[in-house]
């Protein structure tokens, strides 16, 4: 049974900048406290004090591309892959999730997107969800994008939409000017982001449409969200040309690195790259891809090779950002908490340690190990163990 109240005993807190060492209090799936010590009365009901002395306590993780459904199929209908369950993302300190479709909207549903967001939110994490695919016109479960985010509750823009790659609808800027426009006036009418979140692929047209479509200065920048950044070092100079002008830059931890026709690029060094070159943290965020299709294609652009995105590809490249890019903590935190928690809309909520914020919260050791996740104030993984699974695992 879920105590009433959650005391998090002594660690170095970060919101994700270090506000020093103290207490986190929890209760009804928030936090109602940041004091130097809490002590439990019995007044409160009943109380679960954890110690987390010489431990980082950290709002939990936000992945903003995740495929919850499964993805690909680029091999045929073997080739599709699994759904994502519970743990993979709880384990990974993963507590708020987008989810997306990709290649296939045609054997994949928004409609079931939807509920399987709703199925994970039952099981105890955040879940929203894009309507959308790759393909162009954008697959809807009300038959128009600015509809979806207007009328859904968890629909908070359009995605993954595909722009140079073989795989895309091949779409004009045309095209992408309307999905934005829609995009942006379903947000600005439901209060959401409204973002375009742009799958880019390995053409080296890149965000050459993007660029171009916000020289015009009639849809703003940040209604654009393109992800895969680090596909090629191309790619990544033109991400920073786009972060410059105000953009948002989404880094993807699951990175197939076995092609051995395209230069990837590790995302932790693509954030190092960045900083180097000049660019705003704030601009930058990373996604996992999780469970998405990492097809292996050969020059003539056959499939030769699977390989499938992992969640926990987020926390890896989180932790390689610290202890192999030398990035302080605080800022490293941001990339995965409150960068994407600002550009989602889902700020002060999600993404932040303070008073009324969403208990969303990873207790790491000095080693920056996870030892505990806490999903809107519920315990999932505890001293290192996932102790909540989802109902099918």
């Amino acid at each position: 049974m879920k105590p009433l109240f959650t005391i998090l005993k002594g660690g170095r807190r970060y919101t994700p900048d270090d506000a020093g060492v103290g207490d986190v209090v929890l209760a009804a799936g928030v936090i109602t406290s940041l004091a130097d010590n809490v002590l439990p009365d019995p007044s409160y009901g009943e109380v679960e004090v954890v110690d987390v002395k010489d431990k980082y306590v950290v709002p939990g993780f936000i992945d903003q591309h995740v495929h919850l459904l499964g993805g690909g199929g680029e091999g045929g209908y073997a080739t599709r892959t699994p759904e994502v369950m519970l743990s993979h993302l709880t384990r990974a300190g993963i507590t708020t999730v987008v989810g997306c479709l990709g290649t296939d909207g045609t054997t994949r549903h928004v409609a079931s997107l939807l509920a399987k967001a709703r199925a994970l939110e039952l099981e105890g994490i955040s879940t929203y969800i894009y309507t959308g695919a790759y393909e162009v016109p954008a697959p809807t479960i009300t038959e128009s994008v600015r509809d979806d985010l207007i009328i859904i509750d968890k629909v908070i823009g359009c995605g993954e939409v595909a722009i140079a790659d073989h795989r895309s609808a091949q779409p004009s800027i045309e095209d992408i000017r309307k999905l934005a426009a829609q995009s942006r006036v379903g947000g600005l009418l439901s209060n959401k982001a409204g973002v375009l979140h742009l799958h880019v692929g390995n053409n080296p047209q890149g965000i050459g449409m993007l660029l171009e479509l916000i020289a015009e200065q009639e849809i703003p920048v940040t209604q654009f969200t393109p992800t895969h950044m680090n596909r090629n070092q191309q790619l990544l100079d033109q991400g920073i040309r786009f972060a410059a002008l105000g953009g948002m830059i989404d880094f993807t931890t699951s990175v197939n690195l076995s092609e051995s026709n395209v230069a990837r690029v590790k995302a932790a060094k693509a954030v190092s790259y960045c900083l180097e070159q000049g660019v705003d943290l704030s601009h930058i965020t990373m996604s996992s891809d999780g469970n998405g299709s990492l097809p292996v294609f050969d020059e003539q652009g056959d499939t030769i090779g699977f390989m499938v995105g992992e969640p926990m590809s987020l926390y890896r490249e989180w932790r390689d950002l610290v202890l192999e890019e030398q990035l302080e903590l605080s800022q490293s935190l941001k990339v995965i908490t409150g960068n994407p928690s600002r550009t989602l809309k889902l700020f002060p909520r999600k993404g932040t340690l303070k008073v009324g914020a969403d208990a969303d919260i990873v207790v790491l050791n000095q080693d920056l190990e996870i030892e505990y996740v806490f999903a809107r104030g519920y315990c999932m993984v505890r001293q290192g163990q996932v102790v909540v699974k989802g109902v099918f695992e």
